[in-house]
């Protein structure tokens, strides 16, 4: 007798597409989507491997970000999330999976396109979680425009904020906080290399 797991066929394990349109204005509310993404709420087991980590996720209420925060927190780890304020509802419910966890969880809402707010997130994370010893600066920004033409000065200036000065000013005020060993964990769309039409 065996203790196996059924398979799963990962060709049918999720919802298909088509999906019903559900245009929403930026930022995004996962909560309000239809099928709801899995961001392993439900699905990832820890192991442990994170205990007594402390993470700071930017980006950490949906996609990438969440799925992060909520398996750090099945690993062990107290986890620091930082995200707009208009996303405060799915940070609530990334909040409470982590406390759930029995893990610290900290709220960063804010703009990390404002320099002082970026580098006060990570003096905020570092308080809230006694240190710092993983750092995941996922937060991230892109626009559809049909011509560059229509690109404004004022996307230009939004998206490399978001995607690169942020990332820049969170390392910078995060170095002299983290020991020997820690981590940092940086990601990109998939828009960089496969962009949709």
């Amino acid at each position: 007798m065996t203790d196996r797991l059924a398979l799963q066929d990962p060709r049918t394990q999720y919802p298909q597409p088509p999906f019903p349109e559900q245009p929403q204005t930026a930022p995004g509310v996962a909560a309000e989507m239809d099928p709801k993404p899995d961001h392993g709420e439900d699905s990832y087991v820890g192991a442990g491997k994170l205990k007594g980590r402390k993470a700071l996720i930017t980006g950490g209420d949906s996609g990438i970000g969440r799925a992060a925060a909520i398996a750090f927190a099945r690993e062990g780890a107290d986890v620091a999330i930082a995200y707009l304020p208009d996303e405060e509802k799915d940070a609530k419910e990334v909040l409470a999976l982590i406390e759930a966890e029995g893990r610290k969880a900290v709220a960063l809402p804010g703009d990390i396109t404002d320099e002082a707010w970026s580098k006060q997130l990570v003096e905020d994370a570092v308080s809230g979680l006694g240190g710092l010893d993983i750092l995941v600066i996922n937060a991230g920004r892109q626009q559809f425009r049909e011509s560059v033409a229509e690109v404004s000065s004022q996307d230009f200036d939004k998206t490399l904020k978001t995607n690169l000065y942020a990332l820049h000013w969170i390392a910078q005020a995060a170095v002299p906080h983290l020991p020997a060993g820690a981590s940092v964990i940086t990601t990109a769309s998939v828009q960089a290399y496969e962009p949709s039409d």
